[in-house]
């Protein structure tokens, strides 16, 4: 946990302006392994049905063709319960309270001073693009001109939207100028941001407008080392917006898309669908299986295209959710506890799969505490880029007996909520609760408040407090998570500027 000062001085010198640091091999060599992250949002941590403890209703084969391919991960976890600042972390492999001290949901960021994955792959010689969601800040939101936005930190390409959600079928410019409000946080609508301009989609489905262009970039970078990122917006809401082909395998009704001359502001309109009341709680189950199996059918066409391209056998794929799913938009995180927006399991643990190439333990599922942050240096492991000192993460371990069973993981949430997991152990302050959930989402109302313990190997639902028990492993793990807040919390500078 103590910060590594030669990493922080390397940066502050300037080090992504100069040349490669470790060497120009990568550049040199069109097999040296690609690279592609996808990234789905609010996915549940039931809803993959490679997993043993998968929801009884979900089918995702495609998803399940890249954990055969890799390891599957049952104890993975991101840094917050919230898109913002656990996409902060993942990309950069430190844990954002550095910067963001308690985590908020809207306001973390990304310092100017710290590299990304892009940053550190780009200097190395890799192309470098990002498709779909980029989400940091509520004050980097729709603008071109911050730290934050991904050409300015590390992507040579872009295309997507800088906020928390966006409509999957609304990306025309006749639509925004009629719009009264086409720009909330997630309630956002119009054309999508592309490089240093915009593009308007007059037809099409959001998420398979993302797949073509991960497809298209694929295309035109398959003899070059390259690094795409294709960050999904499902299945965020709103997780009713679905082609209608889909909506019918699932026997759900199609919901109109908003219209300005009757609906009002889109803004009024979005929530309407965003807890249940016109919305059922089947219904919005269905609606969400639906966006999914068009979710997973997109990352089939993408590995695909890997394939036909033959890209397949020398990329490394991570996938992984940003956060737990939300208690309202259908999600099944059974049979752990909470959802999205608080530190039970639900909110943060969540899928996640590695394929390497040629990994000798594809098509196993360990079940030992990895973290988001390690993506980051297990990225430039894998294609023998010297891993910085002084990073959050590590190094994904190539077997499952190189796993550490005592992992110390912590979080952080606005000032009143933390959590610490050390080995099977869990203390959790003030886990909450957030909205009316749907089925797949269980509060534990009798501990929502106050200092809880939990033992995650024999009770991985958090159903039994063991506080009281074991006082002496209360104070252990307090005592842990007081240290890692004193040597973290606030130790980087923030910034918003533009390199």
């Amino acid at each position: 946990m103590r910060i590594h000062r030669l990493y922080f001085k390397l940066i502050l010198v300037g080090f992504l302006a100069a040349a490669p640091l470790f060497g120009s091999a990568v550049a040199e060599s069109a097999t040296y392994p690609n690279i592609l992250v996808i990234v789905t949002d609010d996915q549940g941590y039931a809803d993959l049905s490679a997993f043993e403890h998968h929801a009884p209703d979900v089918h995702t084969p495609n998803m399940d063709r890249l954990a055969a391919r890799g390891v599957l991960f049952t104890e993975a976890y991101a840094t917050a319960p919230v898109c913002s600042p656990s996409r902060a972390g993942w990309n950069t492999g430190l844990h954002q309270v550095r910067w963001d001290p308690t985590s908020f949901f809207f306001d973390c960021g990304l310092p100017d001073a710290i590299p990304t994955l892009a940053e550190l792959l780009k200097a190395n010689g890799y192309v470098t693009a990002r498709v779909g969601k980029s989400d940091y800040s509520n004050k980097s939101i729709h603008r071109q001109d911050m730290r934050e936005y991904p050409l300015h930190h590390g992507y040579d390409e872009f295309l997507g939207f800088c906020a928390h959600g966006f409509d999957y079928f609304l990306l025309t410019e006749e639509i925004e100028a009629s719009t009264p409000d086409p720009r909330g946080h997630s309630a956002a609508l119009g054309p999508l941001m592309h490089n240093r301009g915009r593009k308007e989609f007059k037809e099409g489905y959001l998420t398979e407008i993302f797949t073509d262009a991960a497809i298209e970039f694929l295309g035109r970078n398959q003899d070059k080392p390259f690094y795409l990122t294709l960050s999904y917006n499902a299945v965020h809401h709103l997780v009713h917006q679905v082609p209608k082909r889909y909506l019918d395998t699932f026997g759900v009704r199609e919901i109109p898309n908003y219209d300005p001359e009757t609906d009002g502001s889109y803004q009024t309109w979005f929530k309407r669908f965003i807890t249940l009341g016109e919305i059922s709680d089947e219904e919005m189950r269905k609606y969400y299986l639906a966006n999914l199996n068009c979710l997973d059918d997109n990352i089939g066409r993408v590995l695909d295209a890997l394939e036909d391209l033959s890209l397949l056998e020398n990329t490394l794929v991570v996938f992984f959710s940003d956060n737990g799913g939300p208690p309202s938009n259908g999600a099944w995180n059974l049979p752990l506890a909470g959802s999205k927006f608080t530190l039970w399991e639900g909110g943060i643990r969540v899928p996640f799969i590695l394929s390497r190439p040629g990994d000798p333990c594809a098509g196993e599922i360990w079940d030992k505490p990895i973290s988001a942050l390690d993506v980051l240096p297990t990225c430039l492991d894998a294609v023998g880029i010297a891993v910085p000192e002084g990073l959050d993460g590590e190094v994904i371990p190539k077997t499952a007996k190189e796993m550490d069973p005592h992992r110390e993981l912590f979080w952080q949430l606005r000032n009143d909520s933390y959590a610490a997991r050390v080995g099977d152990w869990k203390l959790l302050h003030n886990g909450g609760k957030n909205r009316t959930p749907t089925s797949g989402i269980v509060n534990r109302e009798d501990y929502l408040q106050g200092l809880r313990l939990f033992n995650l190997r024999e009770d991985p639902s958090e159903s039994r407090d063991l506080a009281k028990e074991h006082p002496e492993i209360v104070q252990r793990l307090q005592n842990r998570h007081t240290l890692w807040v004193e040597q973290l919390a606030g130790s980087v500078r923030k910034g918003r500027g533009v390199e």
